[in-house]
């Protein structure tokens, strides 16, 4: 549920966003008037999803705000991969789920169980609406991608291995369009992706070739297999994507979210698939973000550079720093995670949040509609330009000629599109009244400020540590003085 209540004037500002599919910026309209159906890859919840797994999400809430605001209603789904993710992409290695599961000592259903449960706490603490977003787990709909199989397999697109029943590529000429590739390229990426550990499937005619059902090895009983018309076994990877979006938004939906790296082999995979199936497109238009990194190198966790937001928190940060480190670049930019990087940003975002305080505070609460409120929601709608949405805000809530109703406009103009809980900060980090800190911290200050008044600021350092001991930070400042929780 859309969580605002005022309804701003209308902008007639177009949305548009940068198509994957094409390679250029195009005006966004849906299929169906006042509607907007998306579907974002979501996790495989083996393990605990890092902060480049976040990114996407944040990414996706961002388009579903910008939408929403501009009046329609957004139907959202985000998969839950639990069987059939094998450690490469290129359908080799052992299943990620059954990885975790051994790792554990648990079934995979209590694994999915576990990190479905922490993802969406993680949602959660970025701010990420869920309220109306569907997240069906792949075992959900086993028999929606046996159905979709089986059509494959009457359209002449497949093949048998000795391990599994697999789509040939060849029979889809647009195979490997989107991102601009063509299929040999595609194809090599598939070859690469395979990497030295693992063996490639030589009964595949070709590299890209992907599986659609896996057979159970024999005289290997598999914790997640199912019957099908082609033996015991389970479901591809990707062909749950293509079930489930189909089942769930129709055959052809209006936005596809993921991150770069699903371009070449995943998403090009769906296509493949459900166009093969449909005859008609997957999706009017493919929206990509670019990776996180960390001294230039992807976050992964097969690299071990994995950063948790868990961390973050426990740093001392607010977790929403994390979503205005990502704001602040464009999506389709690699944002370098570093700590310094993260503790500017919450610096950033805590300095933000008690200049709104301040500002409703002027305002009462009251909001005007003006220029500067209309200029923002135009520049985020140009393609998601948050790091210049953020610019403005931080512009109009320093300018003078605008009046605090005007300011405040502004405000609620960037929460609508940017979810950074500017309107309702949390509590704990808006500065103290001397009057709200517990009686032994006020006492503390008292004495502090009798010890500089009289010139003894050594005594005024001592007693500041005290305070900060006792977990608030001292400002001192023209205004005054002003305590921060730490």
């Amino acid at each position: 549920m859309w969580p605002f209540t005022r309804k701003p004037k209308a902008n007639q500002a177009p949305i548009l966003f940068t198509n994957t599919l094409s390679g250029t910026k195009e005006i966004f309209a849906p299929l169906r008037a006042g509607v907007v159906s998306m579907y974002s890859c979501g996790p495989t919840v083996y393990a605990k999803q890092h902060i480049g797994n976040l990114r996407p999400y944040i990414f996706a809430d961002t388009i579903a705000r910008i939408l929403a605001d501009a009046g329609y209603h957004v139907r959202r789904v985000i998969n839950i991969t639990d069987v059939g993710h094998l450690v490469s992409n290129a359908d080799e290695g052992e299943d990620k789920m059954l990885v975790g599961a051994k790792r554990e000592n648990l079934r995979p259903e209590e694994i999915a169980e576990r990190y479905t449960g922490i993802f969406l706490e993680d949602l959660t603490l970025l701010n990420i609406l869920t309220t109306d977003i569907l997240f069906p787990k792949a075992t959900e709909y086993v028999n929606e991608q046996i159905e979709m199989i089986k059509a494959l397999e009457a359209k002449g697109h497949t093949y048998r291995t000795k391990d599994g029943l697999y789509f040939d590529t060849s029979t889809f000429p647009a195979y490997g369009r989107l991102g601009g590739g063509d299929v040999a390229q595609t194809r090599e990426y598939a070859l690469a992706d395979l990497g030295r550990r693992i063996k490639e499937n030589k009964e595949k005619k070709h590299a890209a070739d992907f599986a659609l059902w896996k057979f159970a090895p024999f005289g290997v009983e598999r914790l997640q297999e199912w019957p099908s018309p082609w033996g015991t076994g389970f479901p591809g990877w990707h062909i749950e994507c293509s079930a489930m979006s189909k089942a769930l938004l129709g055959e052809t939906i209006d936005i596809h979210t993921g991150g770069m790296d699903h371009i070449p082999v995943h998403h090009n995979n769906e296509i493949a698939q459900s166009e093969s199936v449909s005859e008609r497109p997957l999706a009017r238009f493919w929206m990509h973000e670019a990776f996180i990194t960390m001294n230039g190198e992807k976050i992964s966790k097969s690299l071990g550079n994995d950063i948790y937001l868990s961390q973050i928190t426990e740093h001392g940060l607010h977790p929403l720093s994390l979503r205005y480190l990502y704001l602040g670049a464009h999506y389709r930019t690699p944002v370098d995670f570093t700590w310094e990087s993260i503790e500017a940003a919450n610096e950033a975002l805590l300095r933000l949040w008690r200049h709104t305080a301040t500002l409703k505070k002027e305002a009462k609460g009251i909001a005007q509609d003006s220029e500067a409120s209309r200029r923002l929601i135009a520049v985020v709608r140009e393609d998601l330009s948050t790091a210049a949405a953020l610019a403005l805000l931080w512009e109009a809530i320093n300018d003078d000629e605008l009046t605090p109703k005007e300011a405040w406009g502004v405000v609620e103009a960037a929460e609508r599109v940017l979810g950074l809980m500017l309107t309702n900060p949390p509590e704990d980090v808006l500065p103290k009244t001397l009057e709200e800190l517990p009686s032994h911290v006020q006492e503390l200050e008292k004495q502090r400020q009798a010890a500089r008044k009289r010139k003894d600021y050594a005594s005024a350092d001592a007693l500041r540590i005290n305070i900060e001991d006792s977990g608030y930070r001292v400002e001192d400042g023209p205004s005054g003085t002003m305590f921060i929780k730490k």
